[in-house]
């Protein structure tokens, strides 16, 4: 087995394991740094290789962290039934996942997000790591596996939902019955997508 199996493997066991009891560690530091976090390497090699990493210029990773839970919203001074108040059970239709690649892609403008994964959670946030590409750097450019992000109509790919934490939020990885109305996007289709 490589090297890369025995990190998947530790990170998929139960709890009380070692990466656990590191994470036990780090979520305190974490939780004391800004939303968005330039980290040196990333945390889980093997998972940032499958989605497109390389240790070379011009390619970067960050932490970001994303509070749990729905939308907060004040409550109306108005009088109504706390029925019609519109305060609880008011969820964003986009994964949290999703809402730290467009935190990091804001922090970093000049960079695209190439893809994101899981990394932990506490009480408070969850944390993700974001894989982010400078599309105008020459190693980036020349590279055969990453060039095609530096074309004009990969620029903004993270608000337009195409990551796939993005695809997977709009509901893309549905295929056949119920999945009529997803397609081409979730604003046709009368908005009845999602």
């Amino acid at each position: 087995m490589g090297a890369y199996k025995y990190i998947a493997m530790a990170w998929k066991s139960p709890k009380g394991s070692y990466v656990y009891s590191l994470l036990r560690q780090r979520l305190p530091e974490w939780r004391r740094e800004g939303s968005v976090v330039r980290v040196p390497k990333p945390l889980r090699l093997d998972r940032a290789r499958a989605l497109g990493y390389k240790a070379k210029p011009g390619i970067i990773v960050v932490r970001a962290r994303i509070r749990k839970g729905g939308r907060r919203k004040e409550r109306p001074r108005g009088g109504r039934r706390p029925k019609r108040m519109g305060v609880v059970k008011f969820t964003p239709k986009k994964s949290l996942q999703w809402l730290a690649e467009e935190r990091a892609q804001r922090r970093y403008p000049n960079l695209e997000v190439l893809n994101s994964y899981w990394v932990g959670r506490d009480g408070k946030y969850e944390y993700f790591e974001v894989i982010m590409v400078d599309p105008h750097h020459p190693a980036v450019r020349s590279d055969k596996e990453l060039g095609w992000i530096s074309g004009s109509a990969h620029r903004g790919r993270v608000f337009r939902g195409l990551t796939s934490a993005g695809k997977r939020s709009r509901g893309l990885r549905n295929k056949g019955k119920g999945a009529e109305k997803l397609r081409p996007s979730i604003r046709a289709h009368q908005r009845r997508g999602k």
